[in-house]
């Protein structure tokens, strides 16, 4: 049987990088309280009022299976797990996201903005558990189809601010500012290797400021995407 989620895939090869070929898809990355929620949530409130076709999202947790892996891989409760079982969670979780909620937006042609995605299990389950990322990188893309997002935003913000915005933590938060510096660097490393995709903002600029920044550097792609049009679950 033919996959009706390839064409938007553009015939995806193992190893080599896939851009959709309809939709725009957007990653927002970053560290803990770097704001990436409030960045998304504006992002799918401008666009949305532009009439583009918006579908907001995120990882972990944004299908019934992902939720159950969220609650296992964020709970305190949860307690120790192995580092190479934590990345294996967080990558079943990409695999059901990208194939039940990124791929059926794109194909209709919406944009889709995703609080995290696999830069974070590099930057999370590779650098920060010093896990060889070369290895978690090829089950990640595996789980995903090579699926890249046309831009990926990184909001950059010092681990002992962003921490800082916390009363609670989960079990990522709650790991030590070492983690959390080799996560930062992670994801600088990443946005410098591949500037074409990537857009690195202070996340300590003014909320609006980031936005319209964002949106900027979206305007290029933002062609290929439906409006006006309706997609489900972009309220």
């Amino acid at each position: 049987m033919t996959d009706p989620l390839l064409p938007v895939l553009a015939e995806p090869v193992a190893g080599v990088p896939s851009y959709a070929a309809r939709g725009v898809f957007v990653a927002l990355e970053g560290g803990e309280g770097s704001g990436k929620s409030t960045q998304s949530r504006r992002l799918h409130d401008r666009l949305t009022a532009e009439g583009y076709a918006v579908r907001l999202t995120h990882e972990p947790g944004d299908t019934p299976v992902g939720a159950d892996l969220r609650r296992i891989v964020l709970s305190p409760e949860t307690g120790t797990l192995a580092d190479r079982t934590e990345a294996l969670l967080y990558a079943a979780d990409k695999a059901e996201h990208v194939e039940r909620v990124v791929l059926p937006a794109l194909d209709r042609g919406g944009v889709v903005l995703t609080d995290r995605y696999v830069d974070s299990t590099l930057a999370y389950q590779g650098a920060g558990r010093a896990l060889e990322v070369a290895e978690v990188e090829a089950v990640a893309r595996w789980a995903t189809r090579e699926l890249r997002p046309h831009v990926t935003v990184v909001l950059d913000l010092e681990p002992e601010a962003g921490l800082g915005r916390f009363e609670g933590r989960d079990r990522i938060e709650g790991e030590g500012l070492d983690f959390h510096r080799r996560v930062r660097a992670s994801f600088l490393e990443m946005a410098g290797a591949d500037p074409d995709h990537y857009v690195v903002l202070d996340a300590r600029a003014p909320v609006e400021e980031i936005t319209d920044a964002i949106v900027d550097a979206l305007r290029p792609y933002l062609a290929q995407a439906g409006r006006p049009a309706a997609v489900e679950g972009s309220a």
